[in-house]
This record gives C-alpha cells, sequence and structure tokens, in this order.
C-alpha cells in the first residue's frame, strides 16, 4: 500500500467578491503505508479541503502531493490509486445493496464473476450478506454507511479517505461504527486517512491524528502524545473534553520549591476569595527553571484534579480551597465546576462523594502530570 505524503500544500479559493480565502496554508504531513491518520479541527478549518486535494477534488495552489512516491498533482481523481466515502452515503435509491456496491466495477467493465466475488466478499466483511437484496430504504443509517464504505472497498483502492463518515449516525450507533472501522482497517491494511471534527472519534480510529485549525496545522502526534503532550493551548482545549482548565500564574521561586501565584486581569480578592498560591510538583522545578518571575499558563485536565476527603490532609500548598458553582451529573462521574480566586476549573469526579453547588471544598491538581504553555505564543513550555 502506497505512502500519502503533503508537501507544503496551499489551497486559495476565490470569494463572492473575488477575494482569496486561504483555506489551508503550507500543509506538510506524511501518512505511512498502512497507517491511520485522523484529521481532526473545527468547522472551517481545513481538513475536507486537505480530502479533497488528496482525492483530486481540488487542485493544490501550491506544494505537492505524493502517492506511493509519485507526484500525483495533475492526476485525474478517477486515475488515482485511492476511493472516498462522503458523510451523506448517497447510495442509488433504485439500485439493491449488491448493485450499489457492484457500480463502481461495473463500469470499469470488470468481468461478472470478479464483480460478484468481490461484491460477496466485501459484504462478508462488513456483515451485510443477508441486506444485499435490501434497498437503500430498508437501511437504517449505519447501514447505509456501510454500503458507502464497502462500495469504496469493492475497488480494492490503496488509500481510502473518510470524510466525517459517522456525522450523521445516531450516538450509540457511532460508538459501534467506530469499533468496525477499526477492526475493518486493520483486518484490510488500507492506508486510512479519516477527517471528523470529533475530537473522540479521531482519538479512537487513528494511529497519529493531525490537528488543523484555521488552515495551519498544530499538531501531530500518536493519541497518547497529543493529549497528555499538546503543542499549545488550543490543541489542549480542542482535544479533551469537557476542555483542559487552563490557570494562569507567576512563576515564583520559595526557596527549593517553585510556585504558581494567580496574575489573572480581575481585581486582586480578599478573605475567604483570595487568589490561589499553588506549589508544583514532579519536575517542574527542572523544566521550568527558566520561567521564573514570568507568567505562565498551567494546564490540568478534569480528571487530574481530586477532591481531598474529610479527615485527610492534602500535602502542604498542593491544593486549592474553592467553592462549587454547579454540579452535572455523567453516569458514574461528576463534573464540578469550582471556582478559586479569579479562576474557574471543572474536575471529573466520582459521584459517591456527593458534591453539592456552594459547598466550599479542597482540591488537589495533579500538577507533575499537568501541561505548561507560554501565554503570548500560546505554544508548550516543553
Amino acid at each position: 500500500m502506497p505512502r500519502v505524503i503533503l508537501e507544503g500544500v496551499t489551497k486559495v479559493f476565490d470569494g463572492p467578491r473575488r477575494e482569496p480565502i486561504r483555506a489551508l496554508s503550507g500543509l506538510s504531513v506524511c501518512v505511512e503505508d498502512k497507517e491511520c491518520l485522523g484529521i481532526v479541527g473545527p468547522s472551517g478549518s481545513g481538513k475536507t479541503t486537505a480530502l479533497r486535494l488528496i482525492a483530486g477534488l481540488e487542485t493544490p495552489t501550491a506544494g505537492t502531493i505524493s502517492l506511493g512516491g509519485k507526484v500525483i498533482n495533475g492526476v485525474p481523481a478517477k486515475q488515482r490509486d485511492l476511493a472516498m466515502v462522503f458523510q451523506t452515503p448517497a447510495l442509488y435509491p433504485h439500485m439493491s445493496v449488491y448493485e450499489n456496491l457492484g457500480f463502481g466495477l461495473r463500469i470499469r467493465r470488470c468481468s461478472k464473476q470478479e464483480l460478484d466475488k468481490r461484491v460477496r466478499e466485501v459484504a462478508d466483511l462488513l456483515e451485510m450478506t443477508a441486506c444485499l437484496a435490501a434497498m437503500p430504504i430498508e437501511l437504517s443509517g449505519g447501514q447505509r454507511q456501510r454500503v458507502a464504505i464497502g462500495r469504496a472497498l469493492v475497488r480494492q483502492p490503496g488509500v481510502l479517505l473518510l470524510d466525517e463518515p459517522l456525522a450523521n449516525v445516531d450516538p450509540t450507533l457511532r460508538l459501534q461504527m467506530r469499533k468496525e472501522i477499526s477492526d475493518l482497517r486493520r483486518r484490510l491494511g488500507t492506508t486510512l486517512i479519516y477527517v471528523t471534527h470529533d475530537h473522540l472519534e479521531a482519538l479512537t480510529v487513528g494511529d497519529r491524528v493531525a490537528v488543523l485549525r484555521d488552515g495551519l496545522l498544530q499538531q501531530v502526534a500518536d493519541p497518547f502524545k497529543l493529549y497528555r503532550r499538546p503543542a499549545n493551548v488550543f490543541v489542549a482545549s480542542f482535544v479533551g473534553s469537557p476542555p483542559i482548565n487552563l490557570f494562569r500564574g507567576l512563576l515564583v521561586r520559595r526557596g527549593s520549591e517553585l510556585f504558581l501565584i494567580e496574575s489573572h486581569s480581575g481585581a486582586q480578592l480578599t478573605g475567604a476569595e483570595k487568589n490561589w498560591s499553588l506549589r508544583l510538583q514532579g519536575n517542574a522545578f527542572v523544566d521550568l527553571s527558566g520561567y521564573v518571575e514570568r507568567e505562565i499558563i498551567l494546564g490540568v485536565r478534569p480528571e487530574q484534579i481530586t477532591c481531598v476527603d474529610a479527615g485527610t490532609q492534602a500535602p502542604e500548598n498542593t491544593s486549592l480551597q474553592a467553592r462549587i458553582v454547579s454540579v452535572q451529573t455523567a453516569g458514574p462521574d461528576h463534573y464540578v465546576r469550582a471556582r478559586c480566586g479569579n479562576s474557574e476549573f471543572v474536575a471529573r469526579l466520582p459521584s459517591c462523594l456527593g458534591i453539592q453547588p456552594d459547598q466550599a471544598r479542597e482540591f488537589v491538581l495533579a500538577t507533575q502530570e499537568a501541561c505548561f504553555f507560554d501565554p503570548v505564543t500560546g505554544k508548550s513550555l516543553f
């Protein structure tokens, strides 16, 4: 199976008044043979444009796209060794599942024997054999999308492109379809590029994930690194639900320890609502020593915050006294929003703790697992 390489790919469209609209800017990424690359980002980030450029449905303004070591910028879409599945299945309503699966092969004048063999192999792979005689109107949304994927697979492409294939599938079925797509890709060994706006979908399906914002590549990494070591504040905030908590503060040294002292732009507070001070743990002393007396941003995931039980004492200067603003129940967990000083944060906590709004509780932040960012550039400090 071929590698897909984008080098400095830029795409500029003409706007309604002929003004240039830059959809992609200098995108460079390599999708390895048999790898699944997830491409994720908010609406308008350029992820679907990237897919359409690879498919040959758009022409890059600058840069090169290579498939299997060959530049394909000028190669027509139908001559590229790839297939694309769109957000909407767009099956032919007057054709059965069997006819929909085999349509592409038929127009390529594939023999009846070969067509039948491939269609039945793909139908068996997708567990759709019992539905081959059915019409699209008789299928569920998930089944229709499965047929659309099968229609691409039956061509045996070197690269499979998926453009938000589960966007119109209900949440329960979406979980099942994610697993099916992952399992299917591993069995086939196909190079896969999977575009989605859902970060969880990208993390679940992709071997690596590329994050786009306003046409610019923010980071490419495996799911674990992307989540635990984001390259900047945008990636940290976009990947994860609830989003990462960001605490802005001044880094100071007290003896042999580093502390982060709240430096929010709001008014200085007094009494129970005073500005917070937090001792940093782990390797932060070594990694952050060059940022003393400067403002930085501390990023802590909701699951990296714990609530101190009554009668238990947290290590000195490692906790925050906060007042509960709201509590949202999500099965066995509570998403607890709390306020300390001028800062609000969300903690993911077991529902058995019995936390209620307007309580004052003590929270410990696992700063040894946290991220640190430059408040000006937004980039990770290490």
